[in-house]
C-alpha cells in the first residue's frame, strides 16, 4: 500500500496551508456554479403522471406534499427486478433526516419502475420510511430519461430531477445522472442543484430566499423534532 510521506509538524502544517487556499477556491468556484444551476430556465411539466405508493394513486403535485419544491431520487429498479440497485440502495442510506429539506419547503422521494408490490418489501428489508413511488403506469422514467432504451433493451440509470411548484403549475428546473450523483446526499447538497437553493440570504440571485429560509439560516439549524411542518 502506498502510504502518505512522513514529515515534520511544520512541513504538514506547509502543506496543509497550500491546499487550503485551493479548498478555499474550490468553495467559491461551487458557489458560483450553484448560482449558474439557479438560473438555469424551467420547463412546465404539462402532462399528468400517474405514480402507486403508500397511500395508493398519486400526482407528480402530490408529490410535493404541499411543499415549493420536490427532488426526485431516480431509483434503479426494473420491473423484472427482485431487489433495488446496490448502488442507489447505498445512496438512498446516505440521506439524512428529511426534516431538514422539508424545513425548507422542499420534498424528497425516490421513483422507480417496478411496481409497487415489488418495491414494499424491498424498502422493508431495507428499513427506510422515506417516500417512495412506482412509475410504472406511467412514461415518468423514460421521459426523464432515468430509463433509456439501448440496443432494442431499456435500461434504467440513477439520477436525480428537481422540480418548483407555483400553485398547481409544475416545472422541471434541473436534472443530473450517473457521475453527477457523486457527493451528494447532504441536505445542503441536495438544495444545491433547486432552483430556490438553501433559502438563505447571501445567495445569488437576489430574491430566493424566503421568510423562512432566512429565519432558519439566522436561527441556525435546529434539532430535526424542533421544525414545524
Amino acid at each position: 500500500m502506498s502510504l502518505p510521506e512522513i514529515v515534520s509538524r511544520a512541513d504538514w502544517r506547509a502543506a496543509r496551508e497550500a491546499l487550503l487556499a485551493k479548498e478555499k477556491a474550490a468553495t467559491r468556484a461551487r458557489d458560483a456554479l450553484n448560482t449558474e444551476r439557479r438560473m438555469l430556465p424551467m420547463v412546465e411539466v404539462g402532462k399528468e403522471y400517474v405514480f402507486e405508493g403508500g397511500d395508493g394513486k398519486a400526482t407528480l403535485l402530490d408529490l410535493f406534499e404541499g411543499r415549493d419544491q420536490l427532488i426526485v431520487h431516480h431509483f434503479m429498479f426494473a420491473p423484472d427486478w427482485d431487489a433495488g440497485c446496490r448502488s442507489c440502495s447505498a445512496f438512498l442510506d446516505q440521506i439524512g433526516h428529511l426534516a431538514h429539506l422539508k424545513a425548507r419547503g422542499t420534498s424528497f422521494a425516490a421513483v422507480s419502475r417496478a411496481p409497487y408490490q415489488r418495491i414494499l418489501p424491498f424498502k422493508a428489508r431495507m428499513g427506510w420510511n422515506l417516500p417512495w413511488y412506482s412509475s410504472y403506469v406511467s412514461d415518468f422514467n423514460t421521459d426523464f430519461e432515468a430509463t433509456l432504451e439501448h440496443e432494442g433493451e431499456w435500461v434504467e440509470r440513477p439520477g436525480l430531477s428537481c422540480f418548483l411548484r407555483d400553485h398547481d403549475r409544475v416545472f422541471h428546473t434541473y436534472s443530473t445522472y450517473e457521475r453527477g450523483l457523486d457527493g451528494l446526499g447532504s441536505t445542503t447538497s441536495l438544495l444545491d442543484l433547486t432552483a430556490l437553493g438553501r433559502r438563505e440570504p447571501w445567495e445569488r440571485p437576489q430574491g430566493r430566499a424566503s421568510a423562512l429560509g432566512a429565519a432558519v439560516h439566522s436561527g441556525e439549524i435546529r434539532y430535526h423534532d424542533e421544525y414545524e411542518d
